[in-house]
Parts: structure tokens; C-alpha cells; sequence
């Protein structure tokens, strides 16, 4: 067996022709979809990136017991299994966070990778005197807050070495895979993983994909918007949204590319193919931007999913309206090969409903860690929300003390304890330390707003989730799902305790 998993990043479903979007030219989305499967009712589950990358590599939630971080010494990865059961995995990759503290353990587990450099605030090209005054010039004043935050003067330091299409990253993702399936396509027994971090922000593609997007915006380069509520005027929110069309349009570009590939080489007839995200992206709907600050609306939650299998080639067009998310994807792949996943892993393949089951899930949960608990049935949504978001017992659970760009402090772990071993820790015991907390001694909330409240929607009577609902029964029922889930989970006693749950007693 052979497989493609493309995983592009912050894709949002309904930028896509194959879901119904029409704002957005997307055809080889479209096109794929006319070959695979489409799922319809595909849900994240923890986020933002490395989360996601972490319940993708494992096949469980993680947000309940960890942030930002890498894979644990206990953890079984997809990809190890797949290598340890003779299938040849390989990474290509512009995702950088994989070269960081906080993800430094993912891309170890294949049998090789390819690192593609150049993305967003990658530490790439050195400038040890940069042209600041240009660059304020050049760029919108948010993309030059240099004594704020320095994502962003790496990024546009990387931007004055990526001039022609050829120099952008996602060209070199695809040229590394084109040369992966030239050497190694009539070989047997591997998996390729393409994952591109487009259309991540910021937002820059070339002059020929933003050329079909045309704005009044006359201000300097804007393509990179805060993670925080909606200030921008008329004209920016428009500028913001069609750099993110033209990326998306080249993303799609690039997919037409790979399905030319399968075509020439007809590919199709014994090699698998998975298009998919980590989580969507917030374009100014609900008065957001962006991820992680907002409540989890469906433009962040809900992802495209789409499969192609050669043994189902037959089903090319069907769409499934069963309940899946990010955690099937690993049994998913393991079962294409052969491998059975493992007893940690609580996701389920995805080949049953592949083959007509029409149920799978009967709810899922989605968060992100410190924010709030989130569950859909599929017909209702609910943002569960601790009811003080500052003043709240948090606690990571970890063997690997690392956040996005570092470790975790002195502070937070001369507080860190060592507790009783987890059901998927492989009877290891592990390091409790208490989350970062502000000067004030209060939790920092990980970037969540602590005015977000809990909140229902009924996504049949409305899918955009514009007005919440009142219905205490439903909701009490969700909240008992919440708690068998999080027990299904083994969840630590403030996941319970936060929202209002009474925690089951744990082993001492």
C-alpha cells in the first residue's frame, strides 16, 4: 500500500469549492472530491498546530492534559508505528514549529524528512541590520510591532529573499515531493506526508493568484491580522480576506499539480490519497480573527476531510455525514497499511464508513488547553467555559517541559510535582506543574479572552451559529457527554472540576 497525506494549514472549509464555497476559486478541491470521499460532518479536536500534529500522530485528545508541546516519551506515533511495521514514512515539511522546543519530537518519528525553510517567523535568513525604517514603510503598522512581538520581523527579513514563485516554500514542498514520488512511486509499502503550511498567515502569495481578488484597500502590504476581536475598517477586513483567497487559490493550485502527478503515473489504482487540515481560520466572521482568543466556531472547528482510496475508487463523489475528527486520521492511516493502532488510541478508523456505516461518533470534544471544553453531536454545538477563566486550577502533565519557543520556566517548575502514571502513559509517572500564571498570581488563560462565556447553537435551524439557544435539557446532556468523555479520557480532576463537573476519584 502506498499513501499521500497532504495536510495544509488553517485551511477553512468553506473556502473550498468541494464543501460549497464560491468565494474562493479552489477547483482542484473540487476535483479531488469528484475522485474520494468527502466528509461532511469532520471536526478538530486539540488545538492550535502542534496539538493537532500531536492527537494526529497519537489518535487522542491532548488539550485536556497538555499545551503546546512535543510528543511524550509515552507516546505511540503514527508514523513510528508505521516505520517499526515496515511501511517507509517520510516528512516533507515548511511547518517550522517542528524545529522548535515545543515540536521537536514529531518529525523524528518518520524514517526520513525534508525541512522546507523560509515560513512566516522561521529564524532563517541573517540580517544583523535589517532595514526597519523600509519595512515600517513597506508594511501595515501590525506587522511591524518589533518591540511587541518578534514573529514578525524574522518574517519579513525571510520576505526580501522570496521574490519569484519558485522561492515561496509551498513550491518547494511540492518540487521535494515530485522528486520523493519520482524516486520511490513503484515502490511498495510507504507513506508520504506533504503538509504545507499555507494558508497560514501572513498571508502573501503571487501577483498571479491575488491578481483574481481585487480590493480598494490603498494602504501599505496588510496580510497578517492580530489574533484578536474585529477593529479593522471596511477596506482592511476586505485587503485581509483576498490575500487569504489568493493563498488558498494557490494551495489549490499546487493540489491541481499533485492530482497531474497521479494522472501521468495513474496513481490512482494503488496509491492512497488524504487531503485534510489541522484547524480553520476566522476571517472576520463573528467579529474574529484568526484562532485560540475566539470561542471555537465552526470556521476553526469544522475541517475538510476528503479520502481517496483505490479500494473505493468506485465511491468517487460520495459524501459521508457521519461525525468524525483529527483523532481517525491515525487509525485511519495505520489501518491502510495494515497496523493495527494501539489500545491508547481512541479515534477510529474511518474505513467502515468508507465502506456505508453511517454512524461513528456519537460526539466529539475540541479545545484548546486553558480555554474552554467544547462538544457537537453533530447537531448541536456548546462552548463550555469555566466561570472565572483567570482564577481556575490548571495543570500541564508532562515528561517533556517545553512551550512553543522554550522551556518552561524556573517558577512554574520548582511548583512541579511528580503524579501517578495515566492510562496512556504506559504506567510512567509524570510531572505536574502549574500552567503560567500572570504577576498577579492568576492563570493566564493561553491567550483566551476571559469574557467569552459558555454558549449553545443549533446547527440545523442555524449552521452559522449567529444565535445562541436556551434549552437546559440539551444542554444537560451534552454536559453529561462532556463527562463520559472526559472519563473515556482520563482526564485530570479540573478538566471536571473547571466546568462545573463532579471528577471521578482516581487511583492514588
Amino acid at each position: 500500500m502506498k499513501t499521500v497525506f497532504l495536510l495544509f494549514d488553517s485551511l477553512n472549509y468553506l473556502a473550498l469549492e468541494a464543501f460549497g464555497g464560491t468565494e474562493v476559486a479552489s477547483p482542484n478541491s473540487r476535483r479531488l472530491a469528484e475522485r474520494g470521499i468527502r466528509f461532511d460532518k469532520h471536526f478538530a479536536g486539540s488545538l492550535p498546530c502542534m496539538p493537532a500534529r500531536r492527537d494526529l500522530h497519537t489518535g487522542r485528545l491532548s488539550f485536556l492534559h497538555r499545551s503546546w508541546g512535543p510528543l511524550e516519551p509515552f507516546d505511540a506515533s503514527m508514523a513510528s508505528i508505521l516505520r517499526e511495521g515496515g511501511v517507509y514514512t517520510h516528512l516533507i515539511s515548511d511547518h517550522y514549529h517542528y524545529f522548535e522546543e515545543g515540536g521537536a519530537t514529531y518529525h523524528t518519528q518518520y524514517s526520513t524528512f525534508d525541512f522546507i525553510r523560509g515560513q512566516e517567523s522561521d529564524q532563517w535568513k541573517a540580517m544583523v541590520q535589517p532595514p526597519l525604517e523600509r519595512f515600517r514603510e513597506q508594511y501595515h503598522a501590525v506587522q511591524t510591532r518589533f518591540t511587541e512581538d518578534d514573529r514578525y520581523l524574522p518574517n519579513l527579513v525571510n520576505r526580501e529573499f522570496i521574490k519569484d514563485e519558485r522561492d515561496y516554500p509551498i513550491a518547494g514542498c511540492f518540487d521535494s515531493a515530485f522528486e520523493f514520488l519520482d524516486r520511490n512511486r513503484t515502490s511498495e509499502n510507504w507513506m508520504l506526508h506533504l503538509e504545507c503550511f499555507d494558508p497560514h498567515e501572513p498571508f502573501t502569495a503571487p501577483a498571479r493568484y491575488r491578481e483574481h481578488y481585487p480590493t480598494r484597500y490603498a494602504g501599505p502590504i496588510l496580510d497578517w491580522p492580530k489574533y484578536d476581536r474585529l477593529r479593522e475598517t471596511q477596506e482592511e477586513v476586505a485587503e485581509l480576506r483576498a490575500n487569504y483567497a489568493a493563498l488558498v487559490t494557490m494551495c489549490d493550485a499546487y493540489l491541481g499539480r499533485l492530482l497531474d502527478y497521479f494522472d501521468k503515473h495513474d496513481l490512482w489504482r494503488d496509491t492512497a490519497l488524504v487531503l485534510t487540515t489541522d484547524h480553520g481560520f476566522l476571517l472576520g466572521e463573528h467579529d474574529w480573527w484568526a484562532k485560540n482568543r475566539s470561542p471555537m466556531f465552526n470556521e476553526i472547528a469544522h475541517l475538510p476531510l476528503i479520502v481517496y482510496h483505490p479500494d473505493y475508487a468506485h465511491k468517487g463523489g460520495t459524501r459521508v455525514s457521519a461525525l468524525t475528527q483529527t483523532t481517525d486520521l491515525m487509525p485511519t492511516l495505520l489501518d491502510f497499511h495494515g497496523q493495527a493502532a494501539p489500545s491508547t488510541a481512541l479515534g477510529r478508523s474511518l474505513r467502515h464508513v468508507m465502506e456505508g456505516d453511517t454512524q461513528h461518533h456519537d460526539a466529539v470534544l475540541y479545545g484548546m488547553f486553558g480555554a474552554a471544553t467544547n462538544i457537537t453531536d453533530g447537531r448541536y454545538t456548546y462552548f463550555r467555559y469555566p466561570s472565572d477563566m483567570r482564577k481556575q486550577d490548571l495543570f500541564e502533565y508532562t515528561l517533556m517541559p517545553t512551550h512553543l519557543r522554550g522551556f518552561f520556566s524556573a517558577a512554574c517548575l520548582q511548583q512541579a510535582e511528580l503524579v501517578q502514571p495515566f492510562s496512556f502513559t504506559r504506567e510512567i509517572p509524570v510531572l505536574k506543574v502549574p500552567a503560567r500564571r500572570l504577576p498577579d498570581g492568576q492563570v493566564n488563560p493561553m491567550g483566551t479572552y476571559e469574557d467569552c462565556t459558555t454558549v449553545l447553537f443549533d446547527l440545523a435551524r442555524d449552521p452559522g451559529q449567529l444565535h445562541p439557544v436556551q434549552d437546559s435539557q440539551v444542554e444537560a446532556r451534552l454536559m453529561s457527554t462532556i463527562a463520559e468523555k472526559l472519563t473515556e479520557l482520563d482526564a485530570p480532576e479540573e478538566a471536571f472540576s473547571r466546568i462545573g463537573l463532579k471528577p471521578p476519584r482516581r487511583p492514588s
